[in-house]
């Protein structure tokens, strides 16, 4: 078990978890990864999963964001509206005494047209604009399982959007007919491109992913080359959609997981709007340390 830490930060998200046991500088001491996501997690089960996180992290406050706090979660933490930064957010924690924790609250949006909402990814974006990362009024894109498109604004979160790029993939790979072809790693290259480009020109994202299964069949499409170029499909929807949202503007701040937004960079080059790519982690910490200097 780890000494010296000062708080335990921890992203708990759908479908995986990862934890850090932080120390007052902001240097991470231990940390752990896994697959237990909240949907892992058995029915009254959460408490266990916490006490063995502090068995293998220690006692420090806990600081918890992501879908823990959702109501499929551990405790639900209620939305807190848009715009929002920091300070709303340390206003909105759901403190549990108990166990010296507390659940960073999601954010919602509305307009006369949509209504949306996230959990875990305002930390990450906040904590790029406090680390100097990200301008506070930039135009920025979190690939995921639900990717966001977020206009900041002086520091804080003003408006988003959500495109369920990663879900859809992952539905397809599963479920779908195509879900054979669909087996390999994507990576940007000639089909992944195609793919961006197909969806960029024209909007027939359901047809054209049927086209997949037919040149499998009698147009030598290879199964890399059927992943890569599905990827680039919904990658490129996805983009025309989060560009039509945030507008035009400076480059496209890219947050999250590096081999995400290593996609989305190459996509978006096909637009020729300029992004830059942030770490996800480092941005999480961050937040993480932003908020807490809020708290006290």
């Amino acid at each position: 078990m780890p000494s010296g830490a000062e708080i335990i930060a921890v992203d708990w998200g759908t479908t995986n978890r990862r934890a850090y046991a932080v120390a007052g500088d902001g240097t991470v001491i231990d940390d752990v990864s896994d697959g237990l996501g909240i949907l892992a997690v058995e029915p009254g089960g959460f408490s266990a999963a916490i006490a063995d996180l502090r068995a293998r992290l220690g006692s420090a406050p806990m600081l918890l964001a992501g879908m823990i706090g959702s109501n499929r979660g551990w405790v639900e933490a209620p939305y807190r509206s848009c715009p929002a930064g920091l300070d709303e957010l340390a206003e909105g924690l759901k403190r549990i005494p108990h166990v010296d924790a507390a659940i960073v609250p999601g954010l919602s949006f509305a307009d006369e047209s949509s209504v949306d909402i996230m959990r875990g990814e305002e930390i990450q974006l906040l904590g790029a604009v406090a680390a100097g990362l990200v301008s506070p009024d930039a135009s920025a894109c979190h690939p995921g399982t639900h990717a966001k498109w977020v206009k900041l604004e002086s520091g804080r979160i003003a408006a988003f959007r959500t495109v369920m790029t990663g879900e859809m993939f992952a539905l397809l790979k599963k479920h779908s007919i195509i879900g054979g072809q669909l087996q390999a790693a994507s990576a940007p290259g000639p089909s992944f491109t195609a793919g961006v480009r197909r969806s960029l020109e024209r909007c027939e994202l359901t047809a054209d992913l049927f086209q997949i299964r037919a040149r499998g069949l009698i147009g030598g499409l290879s199964n890399e080359e059927a992943s890569a170029y599905a990827s680039g499909l919904l990658i490129g929807a996805d983009i025309r959609a989060g560009l039509s949202f945030v507008g035009k503007g400076g480059a496209v701040a890219l947050i999250g997981d590096p081999v995400l937004t290593a996609l989305y960079a190459a996509a978006l080059r096909e637009t020729g709007r300029a992004s830059f790519e942030v770490d996800g982690e480092a941005a999480f910490l961050a937040g993480i340390k932003a908020l807490v200097e809020v708290i006290r």
